[in-house]
Parts: C-alpha cells; sequence; structure tokens
C-alpha cells in the first residue's frame, strides 16, 4: 500500500512543499514547490514577511492537491528561535530576523539577572544572540510586548494561519532558551525572573499530537487533511531521518546553517559544555540533540550572491568545479565562526578583511575565494566534532551529513579530510523525510522505533560514502 503525506519545510534561506510517499519498499520525494524566503530590512530592522511566507505556503499545498488530492495529512518544519507576537488574533508586527542586532542590551539585561552559567544549567542552551529569551526581553523594552498577547514560533504561526488552532511543539520550544532543559516544560523561573508574561506562551504540544484541520483555502484536498505536529524545529526532524547507528555516530545537517551534533539520553549542562558554546535541544523520543551552531552554506550562497552583484553571475555548480581544481595554502583558511559573520551583505570583504589582517594570504579570483570557503567550512565542521567527542566522552565513528549540504561533494570530502573520518552524506531532503516519518508513523497507529524508521530511510537512499584522504 502507498500513503503519501506533505511536508512544509522552511529554511532560513528558502522553502519548500514536498509530497513525502511510503511504500513497502521505498520512500520517495516530489519537490511540488520552492521559493525563496530571504529577510527583509524595514525602517525598523530586520525582519521576516511573514505574509508573503504563508501565502507561498498555501500555494505549494495547492500544488501538492494537485499532484495527491489524497495525502494523508500535512506536516510543518522551520527554523528555530524567531516567533510572531499576537494580540485578539492579529499579528502585531512582522516578526524580526534572528539576524537583527536588536538584542545586546537585551542579553546583557538577561544575564544581570541570570547568569549566563545559571541560564545553561537551567536551559542548556548556547547563549546565542538570536535565542527567543533575548528577543523577548528586546520586545519588552521597546514596549512591544505590552500589546501582545500570544507568541507563535514560525511552524507554529503558519500552523495557526492554516488551521485556526495554537499550540507548539517541543523541540521548536527547545530553542527559545524558556524551555527547562531536564523536564522538556515551560521554565517558570527563567521566565519569572527576567519579567516575561507566561501567559502569551502557547500550550506545549508533543510530536505526533493533531493540530487542526487544513483550511479548505489552502488546497483541494478530496478529505479534510488534518495538519499533524511533527518535530517542528528543522533540525530534528532532519535528525529524525539522519541513519544514526552507533553511539560514535555525529550528525551535520548542513543548510543555511549547519549543526554539528549527536543524540543522548539526558542534557550536558556542565560549565564545559557551555564554554564550548554546546546547545542541548529536544528530539523526539524524549531524546535530547547535543548540538552546537556552527556556519553553513550560507556563507557560500553570500559570497556567490556578491559576486553576481557586480555582474559576474556564476551557478553554484561552475563555481564548485572550479575550486575543485585549486590548491590553497594551508594558512588560508578564516573561523567562519567569527560573529563579523553573523552580519547580512559584505561577506566577500570581510573574508579577505579577516585573512590580511592575520598576515594570512587571502584567495584571489572567485574559484579560490569558493574553495576558501569551502575549506574554512570544513574546518569549523571537524573542529566541532572534536569538542563534541571531549564533551561526551564518545569516540566518533562516523559522520552523518545531511541537508542541502549533502549535494556538495567538495564540502563532504573536505570534512572527511580534516576530520580523519568517514562522511555518510544524504538524505538530502532529511528535514522534510523526517518531517513525514512522524506523520506516517502515526497514521500507522504504531509506535514504529526510531532505529526502524532510520533503517527505511537508509535502505530506500542509500548514502554517498566519503572516506578520508590518504596522506
Amino acid at each position: 500500500m502507498r500513503v503519501a503525506y506533505g511536508a512544509v519545510d522552511l529554511g532560513a534561506g528558502s522553502g519548500r512543499v514536498i509530497r513525502v510517499e511510503f511504500s513497502p519498499q521505498s520512500i520517495s520525494t516530489t519537490e511540488c514547490r520552492r521559493f525563496a524566503n530571504e529577510p527583509i530590512t524595514t525602517a525598523t530592522g530586520l525582519r521576516w514577511n511573514s505574509h508573503v511566507l504563508v501565502n507561498e505556503v498555501r500555494v505549494g499545498l495547492r500544488h501538492l492537491a494537485a499532484v495527491d488530492p489524497e495525502v494523508r495529512s500535512v506536516g510543518i518544519d522551520t527554523w528555530g528561535a524567531d516567533y510572531g507576537l499576537l494580540s485578539d488574533g492579529e499579528l502585531l508586527e512582522l516578526p524580526f530576523c534572528y539576524r537583527d542586532p536588536r538584542t545586546v542590551e537585551a542579553q546583557a539585561e538577561v544575564h544581570a539577572a541570570i547568569t549566563p552559567a545559571d541560564l545553561y544549567a537551567r536551559n542548556g542552551l548556547q547563549a546565542l544572540p538570536f535565542n527567543t529569551v533575548y528577543q523577548l526581553v528586546a520586545d519588552r523594552q521597546s514596549g512591544l510586548l505590552e500589546r501582545a498577547d500570544r507568541l507563535l514560533f514560525t511552524p507554529d504561526l503558519i500552523g495557526y494561519w492554516l488551521t485556526g488552532q495554537i499550540g507548539t511543539e517541543r523541540t521548536i520550544a527547545s530553542t527559545s532558551g524558556l524551555l527547562d532543559a531536564n523536564s522538556g516544560e515551560w521554565s517558570s523561573s527563567i521566565i519569572g525572573e527576567i519579567g516575561l508574561p507566561p501567559e502569551i506562551l502557547p500550550p506545549l504540544k508533543s510530536a505526533g499530537d493533531e493540530l487542526g484541520l487544513l483550511d479548505p483555502s489552502a488546497g483541494a484536498f478530496t478529505r479534510q487533511t488534518p495538519v499533524r505536529m511533527v518535530a517542528s524545529h528543522d533540525t530534528a526532524s532532519a535528525v529524525v531521518a539522519t541513519p544514526l547507528r552507533e553511539t560514535g555516530s555525529v550528525y551535520i545537517s548542513c543548510g543555511t546553517w549547519a549543526l554539528t551534533g549527536t543524540e543522548l539520553e539526558r542534557p550536558v549542562l556542565t560549565e564545559e559544555a557551555r564554554k564550548a558554546g554546546f546547545t542541548n535541544e529536544r528530539g523526539v523520543d524524549d531524546r535530547v540533540r547535543f548540538q552546537t551552531n556552527v556556519m553553513g552554506l550560507g556563507i557560500l550562497t553570500a559570497v556567490l550572491r556578491d559576486w553576481s552583484s557586480e555582474g559576474q553571475h556564476v551557478s553554484i555548480e561552475d563555481a564548485l568545479a572550479m575550486a575543485q581544481a585549486v590548491t590553497l595554502p594551508a594558512a588560508a583558511v578564516f573561523d567562519v565562526e567569527d560573529p563579523i559573520f553573523l552580519r547580512v551583505g559584505g561577506e566577500r570583504r570581510a573574508i579577505q578583511e579577516w585573512l590580511t589582517s592575520r598576515g594570512r594570504p587571502a584567495p584571489h579570483g572567485l574559484a579560490a575565494l569558493v574553495r576558501c570557503v569551502l575549506e574554512s567550512l570544513a574546518e569549523s565542521f571537524a573542529r566541532s566534532v572534536r569538542s563534541l567527542a571531549d564533551l561526551c566522552g564518545i569516540q566518533p565513528t562516523t559522520i552523518h551529513l545531511v541537508g542541502g549540504g549533502a549535494r556538495n561533494r567538495l564540502l563532504c570530502q573536505l570534512t572527511a579530510d580534516r576530520a580523519g573520518l568517514p562522511v555518510l552524506a544524504g538524505p538530502v531532503e532529511a528535514a522534510a523525510i523526517g518531517n513525514a516519518i512522524l506523520q506516517y508513523r502515526l497514521d500507522r497507529g504504531e509506535h514504529d522505533s526510531l532505529p526502524a524508521l532510520r533503517q527505511r530511510v537508509e535502505s530506500s537512499s542509500p548514502p554517498t560514502l566519503y572516506r578520508p584522504s590518504p596522506g
């Protein structure tokens, strides 16, 4: 029997509506619509045009209905931390983008109330300036929070507009810094001590719960189509579909951003983990994703966009082919985690300045620049894997690289070389497949184990193996 599900997978650079079909032998995906998703610069800051985004999703769902009006259900996963504020059911303002620099004073205020070490011991979250906890304090400082009666994270906002129902799932809630790392519930102590109104937070739900029925205007489906809660954070969905087999399996979920991590039974809340920049986020089936945020392919996209703006358009395929033939000096790598690269625009110039200011050779020409970016990303990935191993006390055996980065053969090989470990690349659409797997499991009325579900993914889409180059 063949059954299919709709996966709405929204990243910080693009969005997709994908049909995922399950048959006895395989799992297959059909992209029904892909669209750009980029923040817009306004007079008040960098924001997401959520109205355009939900319209794109609606169009994508109509395309999905045209392809298959019998899909069993729909699930939504997105990037984390960002949210919309509502009053009487209406969005107050376009949501801020996590890259807007408005949280500097807010972060200082939070840390004055709760020390970073104490905060980490409670929420287990890497203290990144865009965490929801800091964004909300910035909203309180501006007076916006006084006008709001509900917060909805990005997947919840889209789900609300599609169903009229409100709720949030724990994997996306765990990106906020407001969830207790041990209990998986809202932390009343954090919320109270920094002066946030607890009533604005949506009720917590679990992956597999039904949010509501899809509004008929969203697509010409032949049945009343439920919207299911899946692993609403895109990385959590990607990890669901990652064929992790053993304790030494490490994942790198690589898209616009990348996350290096592993699955654990309990959070790691040590001071060493905090200082190393690792975070504890919820996974499905009560698992913990112990991981760190690192730069992903967003910086490569920015460099190519910058190059094209000067009238020298080159496709990413051609750029990678040119970079393949380039050899760089060993010192021609930069720290992609430097906060300077969080800024929007000017990435190409920032790379040149970072290298030259440290007496390192700067790349000349596009091929060398692309190679420099990929070598630097691979070095960052390898460094994060080594740090992960030290903090968890594990011996890494395999790196699973999933998401859009799995298409980048050069990046996969460079990661294997710099980490000294085999890299298994794929699936590319890991988030969409993981999204659909949870819908499929609920639909069957059975509680298949994650290892069993992952085995189905691996059998259907065998990953590509990259071994470290000799020498």
